[in-house]
C-alpha cells in the first residue's frame, strides 16, 4: 500500500485550519498564551522529572578519561562542541534538531508526545485548533551541556538538554521553552549509550 506523502500532510492541515477559520474559533493571542503556557508548565515537570531519572549517571574512571569519551560521542553523533573546560568538567554540544536523534527517532518521539500537547491546549483553543499543534524542529539547535564532577574516585556525569531558536517556525507560533519530554529522554539516551561505547572502546569500562 503506498505510503501517504507529504502533500497529503499538507492537504489535512490546511483543511484543519480552513475548518478553525469557517468555524469562527480561530484563537486569540492571550489563548495562545496561556495555552503556550500550560504546555511549558507540563513539559517542565516531565523533563526535571526525566533529568532526575536519565541525567545523572556515575562511572568508576577517571574525570579526564569520561571528558574525553563524552567529547568523542558528541562528535560521533554529529553535534558540535562550542564550550569545553577539562579542568572544570565542563562540555557543550549543538546540533541542528532533530540532532542527536534522526528523522525517524523525532517522529517517534512526537507520534507519543503530540496527543498530550494537544490535550493539555484544548482547553484554551478549542479541538479544532489543537488538531494543528505539531513539533516543528526547523530553526531548533538542540543545546546539551553535561558536567563532569570528581566524587570519591568515580565520575559522576550530569547532562541537560534545551532548545535554542535560531529562525521562527514555519508556522510562526510562539515556541515551548521546553523540549518534548520523549525526544529529550530519548536524545540523552542516546548519548549515554555513544558514551558508554567509547568507555568501552578506550577499555576503560568493562
Amino acid at each position: 500500500m503506498a505510503q501517504p506523502g507529504p502533500n497529503r500532510f499538507l492537504l489535512r492541515s490546511l483543511a484543519l485550519l480552513l475548518a478553525v477559520v469557517l468555524v469562527g474559533c480561530v484563537p486569540t493571542q492571550q489563548e495562545i498564551g496561556a495555552a503556550i503556557m500550560a504546555m511549558n508548565k507540563a513539559f517542565q515537570a516531565d523533563y526535571e522529572a526525566m533529568l532526575a531519572k536519565n541525567g545523572v549517571r556515575s562511572y568508576k574512571v577517571r574525570t579526564l578519561d569520561a571528558f574525553v569519551a563524552l567529547h568523542a560521542a558528541f562528535g560521533k553523533l554529529g553535534m558540535g562542541i562550542v564550550d569545553q573546560d577539562p579542568e572544570l568538567g565542563t562540555l557543550s554540544a549543538i546540533a541542528a534538531a532533530p540532532r542527536p536523534l534522526d528523522a525517524n527517532e523525532w517522529r517517534q518521539a512526537a507520534a507519543v508526545d503530540l496527543p498530550r500537547i494537544r490535550q493539555i491546549a484544548r482547553p484554551f483553543v478549542g479541538a479544532i485548533a489543537a488538531e494543528t499543534i505539531k513539533f516543528e524542529p526547523e530553526g531548533l539547535d538542540i543545546v546539551i551541556n553535561a558536567t563532569l564532577l570528581d566524587i570519591n574516585g568515580a565520575t559522576e556525569v550530569s547532562m541537560t538538554a534545551r532548545m535554542r531558536q535560531v529562525a521562527p517556525p514555519p508556522s510562526n507560533l510562539p515556541r515551548r521553552e521546553y523540549p518534548p519530554p520523549t525526544a529529550a529522554n530519548l536524545a540523552l539516551g542516546k548519548i549515554w549509550l555513544r558514551f558508554e561505547q567509547e568507555l568501552r572502546l578506550a577499555r576503560k569500562i568493562p
